[in-house]
């Protein structure tokens, strides 16, 4: 599936971001272009709407915590909306990990990520 992102300007400093699709590696270079556009105007809340996300894999991880301080550096802020349940998971495994590494590489990890989001969009 492709990624399509959408961008409105709320307010001053203020814009909510709609990726829509899957966020992959694939297709994480384009929401990571469509963020650094916005970072370029030093914004103060950046809000990612994820209601129309299917997937996300560790590289739409990284770009989202890349996002998220460079944000914090500005004093800005990264929020999230509507999240599915599927990428609520991807998040709550990534806050549950130790510092120190758990999978052996990037691939073991995207899947392991894609196990769990099937499982959670399966009902199971």
């Amino acid at each position: 599936m492709e990624l399509t992102v959408d961008v409105k300007h709320k307010a001053q400093g203020a814009f909510v971001v709609y990726p829509i699709g899957s966020l992959n590696s694939a297709t994480y270079g384009q929401l990571e272009q469509v963020l650094n556009s916005i970072l370029a105007d030093s914004p103060t809340l950046v809000v990612l709407d994820m209601q129309d996300l299917d997937y996300m894999s560790s590289a739409g991880v990284r770009v989202i915590l890349k996002t998220r301080e460079a944000l914090k550096k500005k004093d800005g802020r990264l929020v999230f909306m509507n999240l599915q349940p599927q990428i609520k998971k991807v998040f709550e495994i990534i806050n549950a990990l130790p510092s120190v590494q758990v999978f052996k590489s990037i691939r073991e990890l995207d899947e392991y990520l894609d196990v769990m989001q099937k499982k959670v969009k399966d009902g199971n």
